[in-house]
């Protein structure tokens, strides 16, 4: 059994616990926590604390400063720094890798910030593929990790991403329509609770605690471990496919991303279609504006070898500038997708899920959403360091069907239906701009849902649920309401039995049920 991290014993918070005065005067976290116990304390200008405030994929995370950082490394130095925080009033954060670029998901101006960087153990059981793992690791870390294993985790697809956030949203995988969410795999939660107390949740222990972990976000707790199901898997087959835009170019990629969705019938293959506009400056003649209006495909097939025709609509939708597929290993592809993170950019992300359109109503809902974003977009194109893209991501009846058959989930998606999941980022530069960059991704995803109720009361598309996808969730939404009001009840239910107090509920970002 390869072990990657000793796992501290959560006994351990004993221990700790005699470190800290007998009548606790506050003063702040950070002091109080560098004082009296052995937790790893990081302050501004420290190579620590820079390096890691530099980790987010947004420069406005990264712009928000915490009083210190925090590294534990076990569930016990969790629970101290919790105990910690519940004896003053600041505001704080939990990060695992900084992915979520809404400001104060994972990120504090001025509290203490708990960095799970350092609980990255990996512990495999060769023979049943069970993993425990820390919320420190990235997925293309993980991947690396059990690369000559044998066994693969069903993570997200961009190789930087932290796992932790990841799972607590639902994640969204190349594997999902094989195995579900990468929530649906987890078989049991180490948590810290915001008292302190360090529990399991399983189907068989605190099993209403499980459920909410799986697409509830951050609202219960700090998760240490991860004990999860992992899979066979040998080489894959994947890469990305980029053609210069044009009207049949796109139209042919709408229509075979909608038919991909109903018709593939072999689990193993998956795409994400994507459309990118950029810009950029040449100097020559002072100044001059280039548009770069592209279409780069993700293909990834769970096999050395893809059957012949499977992703045939994709690579002849056009002439491609450019196509990377091949055999590889998962290591390999997964780490091989890091270019999609923009450095130095404040990052804005949206999402919508609509129902699949009939065939016959292909080109009327797919165009015409791609005709919505490209009005939209195109009004951008002057923004400094600016990137556009929606990515049609297929949300077939299988993922829920697979998700079903592992565990309860609040996303609850049901399996009768087949759905898109839309993707909406745009990249800049000016963090002044945030507030304007915000209303423009407001305005996307805004019109395609008025677009999909105006189709649903027309009967061109099916009314159907349609949850928000966590992972790419926008701050302004109000993700609990796109949820089954019993999703939220629960969710309600579940954050005042396990934290009455209103730890997470009032002192940390996310959605709030």
């Amino acid at each position: 059994m390869p072990i990657f991290r000793e796992h501290i014993p959560a006994v351990r918070v004993a221990l700790l616990l005699l470190l800290l005065p007998a009548t606790l005067i506050y003063a702040d976290t950070c002091s109080t926590i560098a004082k009296n116990t052995n937790v790893d304390v990081a302050y501004p200008l420290s190579l620590d604390y820079i390096s890691e405030q530099n980790k987010y994929w947004s420069t406005s995370c990264i712009a928000l400063k915490p009083s210190c950082i925090l590294f534990p490394i076990s569930a016990a130095e969790v629970s101290v720094i919790l105990q910690t925080i519940n004896e003053g009033d600041e505001n704080f954060a939990v990060k695992s890798g900084g992915h979520n670029p809404n400001n104060y998901f994972s990120s504090v101006d001025g509290g203490p910030l708990i960095s799970t960087a350092r609980l990255d153990q990996a512990v495999l059981d060769a023979e049943t593929g069970v993993l425990r793992m820390g919320p420190g690791n990235r997925l293309d870390g993980i991947a690396e990790k059990l690369q000559g294993s044998g066994w693969t985790f069903v993570g997200g697809r961009i190789g930087n991403t932290g796992t932790g956030g990841l799972i607590l949203g639902g994640g969204l995988s190349y594997m999902s329509t094989q195995y579900g969410w990468a929530a649906s795999s987890a078989l049991e939660y180490e948590v810290v609770l915001a008292n302190g107390t360090i529990v399991t949740a399983s189907q068989t222990e605190n099993a209403d605690l499980a459920k909410a972990l799986k697409g509830g976000g951050n609202n219960f707790g700090i998760v240490t471990t991860y004990t999860l199901q992992t899979y066979r898997q040998g080489n894959i087959w994947g890469g990305n496919v980029i053609f210069l835009h044009n009207k049949k170019v796109a139209s042919n990629l709408l229509r075979a991303v909608r038919d991909f969705t109903e018709y593939n019938t072999d689990e193993r293959a998956s795409v994400i279609v994507t459309a990118e506009r950029s810009t950029g400056l040449v100097i020559p003649d002072i100044i001059d504006i280039e548009l770069i209006d592209t279409w780069i495909l993700f293909l990834f097939y769970d096999g050395p070898t893809p059957p012949a025709d499977i992703f045939r609509n994709f690579t002849e939708a056009g002439v491609p500038l450019l196509n990377t597929a091949k055999t590889r290993t998962y290591s390999d592809f997964i780490g091989g997708s890091n270019w999609v993170v923009v450095r130095g950019s404040v990052i804005t992300i949206g999402t919508e899920t609509i129902p699949l359109p009939s065939s016959q109503n292909s080109e009327t809902v797919m165009e015409g959403i791609h005709a919505h974003w490209r009005e939209v977009s195109g009004k951008t194109l002057l923004e400094p360091g600016i990137i556009a893209s929606i990515a049609y991501q297929p949300f077939p009846k299988s993922i829920a069907r697979q998700a079903k058959a592992r565990a309860p989930d609040l996303i609850d998606a049901d399996d009768d239906a087949d759905r898109l999941i839309l993707e909406l980022n745009y990249h800049f530069i000016p963090k002044n701009d945030y507030n304007k960059m915000s209303n423009t991704l407001e305005e996307t995803y805004t019109g395609i849902r008025e677009r999909v109720l105006d189709w649903q009361d027309e009967g061109i598309l099916e009314d159907v649920y349609c949850p928000v996808f966590m992972n790419y969730g926008f701050s302004r939404v109000d993700y609990w309401d796109r949820l089954r009001p019993e999703s939220r009840a629960f969710a309600k239910e579940v954050s005042a039995k396990y934290d009455p107090d209103g730890l997470f509920r009032n002192r940390t970002g996310g959605w709030k049920p």
